[in-house]
């Protein structure tokens, strides 16, 4: 599975006080009609808060930049809710004439740097705006996910709402610093809003050093799903290339039980540049006859985000 890079495509130039820097997690939908691809993705301001917006990319020409939202597409939640301190899209997905947008809702914690729980927010007026289901997210801790859910990826499949979605196994203090463990569990839903969690975990760690996978991206190709995500270490993953976070993919005949593949993958890290450190939280989109990931490189995204294309068949 040979990826070609077609090179780095946009960053935030600071011009607003809440898009200082990163355009980290990119989500991206073709719009056919319009002839573009949107990617929705979260920046930060100067307090380190992350707010949703999106830019416009020509689709026959994804690098050609057409259109930069000017203000983000929700604002933060009240003092004391879920995602008063972040917002960050994850997810979107078609449905009824309306748009499910899912993101991770972010707050500040003491005993640990942060925690997230899964939200939405609908669109039904194609994108123009977005309003939030709720003002408490789609789920929070319980004795199924204890410590806190992150990146869904979302498909409706076979009359089922499918959500192959992050979860934390816990925290551990590594170089005197706070840090998460998390792999990829499955849930299931009827209306894309009550999500039946039994605790499955689809793509679990490898070895013990493994320490996260995230932002699961999945298709059904051929009968099969594929699922493409990233996956980094315990330690180091922060400034060490060869412990961050590199893109993982996997294979499964029905969505739960699968089988890593991750030396399929033909993308590595860039001899320089924005994505010589890091590759990380791919999103794959078919788009006509091809079919593209769009993916962060060094720092979460404050590199920015870019493109590749497949070269050959998957299997």
């Amino acid at each position: 599975m040979h990826w070609i890079k077609k090179g780095h495509i946009f960053k935030p130039d600071g011009f607003y006080s809440w898009n200082k820097s990163h355009a980290q997690v990119p989500v991206a939908e073709y719009l056919k009609e319009y002839g573009i691809i949107r990617v929705y993705f979260s920046t930060r301001d100067v307090y380190n808060r992350s707010f949703p917006t999106y830019v416009d990319l020509e689709a026959s020409n994804p690098k050609n930049v057409i259109k930069i939202n000017k203000k983000p597409i929700m604002e933060l939640g009240s003092k004391g809710t879920f995602d008063d301190c972040g917002i960050m899209p994850s997810w979107i997905i078609n449905y009824k004439k309306k748009k499910y947008l899912y993101y991770i809702g972010w707050n500040v914690r003491n005993t640990i740097p942060y925690h997230n729980c899964v939200g939405l927010a609908i669109s039904e007026n194609n994108g123009k705006s977005y309003k939030k289901f709720s003002d408490g997210p789609l789920w929070d801790r319980d004795y199924k996910d204890p410590y806190y859910s992150g990146t869904s990826c979302v498909l409706i499949d076979d009359n089922k709402w499918k959500n192959w979605y992050l979860s934390c196994t816990g925290w551990h203090k590594i170089n005197n610093r706070m840090e998460p463990r998390y792999h990829i569990k499955y849930a299931e839903s009827k209306d894309g809003i009550h999500w039946k969690r039994d605790g499955v975990v689809v793509i679990d760690y490898k070895n013990k050093e493994e320490a996260g996978i995230v932002k699961a991206s999945v298709i059904i190709d051929c009968g099969k799903y594929k699922m493409w995500y990233s996956y980094r270490n315990f330690k180091n993953y922060r400034t060490d290339k060869n412990n961050s976070y590199k893109i993982g993919y996997a294979v499964s005949k029905d969505g739960i039980n699968w089988k890593r593949k991750d030396h399929k993958i033909k993308l590595g890290l860039s001899a320089h540049g924005w994505d010589s450190q890091m590759l990380a939280y791919p999103h794959v989109l078919k788009v006509e006859d091809k079919l593209l990931m769009f993916y962060n490189g060094n720092e979460f995204g404050k590199s920015g985000f870019g493109y590749a294309e497949l070269k050959n068949r998957l299997n």
